[in-house]
């Protein structure tokens, strides 16, 4: 009898295939599972995208990666920010004084 995995478990490795554009063989090979049974999760991935019901839950190493790069540009240009700010309340204090 085989291995039964989660619904969302399918679903992350057929995001992993679809999205990212990684070949089955491989994340087959590499999960240690069958690439027919694979490629059931994405064709049944697929449906489901077309059908309009994706769920957001999950997100690919990539996905993540963009989030992360676009957070600490964000971070960084907030800090720029706050040092500016700091450096104007700094010149005005002083002239006050």
């Amino acid at each position: 009898m085989g291995k039964h995995h989660s619904q969302e478990y399918k679903q992350y490795v057929s995001k992993l295939i679809v999205e990212e554009g990684r070949k089955a063989t491989e994340v087959a090979y590499e999960l240690e599972i069958s690439a027919k049974t694979i490629s059931r999760w994405v064709a049944a991935y697929r449906m489901k995208l077309n059908v309009g019901k994706t769920d957001e839950n999950y997100i690919t190493p990539t996905e993540l990666e963009k989030l992360k790069k676009q957070h600490e540009k964000e971070l960084e240009r907030l800090r720029e920010e706050n040092e500016i700010l700091k450096k104007a309340m700094h010149i005005f204090t002083k002239n006050q004084a």
